[in-house]
């Protein structure tokens, strides 16, 4: 399996950021936290969510899937 073919996007809304971490609320049981280092983090046209894109296995390990 290539290096990026396991990455998947969720539609999050920002909660909280620090220097190594974001909190998102994704409609679940409550916020998440994730490393910084091992997503990417990108503002949605609306402005109101944000796409983070992160390995299937994390999303999967902190209940986003």
């Amino acid at each position: 399996m290539s290096g990026r073919s396991d990455l998947i996007d969720i539609s999050v809304v920002l909660v909280h950021e620090t220097d190594r971490a974001v909190l998102v609320d994704h409609g679940g049981d409550g916020n998440v936290w994730l490393p910084k280092s091992a997503i990417e983090i990108e503002r949605d046209a609306s402005g109101k969510t944000w796409t983070v894109t992160l390995p299937e296995r994390l999303a999967q390990e902190k209940g986003l899937i």
